[in-house]
């Protein structure tokens, strides 16, 4: 297993087409510190440019996913200074990511932690993990896309529940909800999560790249424009060698091989 390390975020290769970006600030329950933010924006980048990896696993410890924002560094922070951090620049590498990406979540992700794991495409979540945006509680309101991911993931009833409250959700609340892909034994998260990467990083990627964009794009479209991308994004991949060979493929019944062509 080759990996790059940073004190706070480590990103490992497991197998070919995989990459695995842990969270890595145990001390401090993978809260999401300033510098943290920056590892993560500055990983996802380079993933997203890097045409070995396919999909990618988001993960944190085994006792903690992340913990929500570093309040520490937020106590005392006026508007401008909020202004001035552009969270929304330092999500959007991994907002934008074209790679399918699978959060595997042990415990507990509360507030930016739960958010991080919206920004993901599939969740699969440990037995007793447990997902909050607890902000109302210190006087303030989710800030990286916890009340829109949230209500568009669940619905107004549940995201309002969840929001206005602050209280936690267990992963089969959160799985019923419509929050969580995959609820797994503990022990199984991660293995699950790299398990089911595996599977997408043999599919085609370019079928993926459209996939991805074209669900994420049509999500706040009309149904008429929203087709519309959907037809047009199927006929280029017409226009792929993977098409050609994973039709040939099927009719010659064998393994298609998949070269992102």
């Amino acid at each position: 297993m080759s990996h790059t390390e940073s004190q706070e975020l480590l990103v490992e290769y497991p197998e070919e087409g995989v990459a695995v970006v842990r969270l890595n600030r145990p001390q401090a329950t993978n809260a999401l510190s300033l510098s943290l933010q920056a590892a993560l924006s500055e990983a996802f980048t380079a993933l997203s440019a890097d045409e070995r990896v396919r999909a990618i696993v988001l993960t944190g410890g085994d006792e903690v996913f992340a913990a929500g924002g570093d309040i520490r560094s937020l106590s005392d922070a006026g508007p401008i200074d909020i202004l001035r951090r552009h969270t929304e620049r330092v999500w959007a590498p991994i907002e934008r990511c074209p790679k399918p990406i699978i959060a595997a979540v042990c415990g507990y992700a509360f507030g930016g932690g739960s958010e991080l794991a919206m920004h993901c495409d599939i969740i699969i979540a440990g037995e007793g993990a447990s997902f909050a945006q607890p902000e109302i509680r210190i006087g303030i309101m989710p800030g990286i896309g916890g009340t829109q991911r949230l209500v568009r993931a669940v619905g107004k009833f549940n995201a309002m529940r969840m929001l206005l409250t602050g209280r936690p959700v267990s992963a089969r609340d959160a799985q019923i909800m419509g929050l969580v892909s995959l609820v797994v034994p503990d022990a199984q998260v991660v293995s699950d999560a790299i398990a089911m990467a595996r599977q997408i990083a043999a599919m085609p990627p370019l079928a993926a790249m459209q996939i991805k964009e074209v669900v994420l794009a049509g999500v706040d479209a009309s149904l008429e424009a929203a087709l519309m991308l959907e037809r047009k994004a199927n006929q280029l991949l017409f226009a792929t060698r993977d098409q050609k060979e994973g039709m040939q493929a099927f009719v010659e019944k064998r393994k298609p091989k998949f070269e992102g062509r």
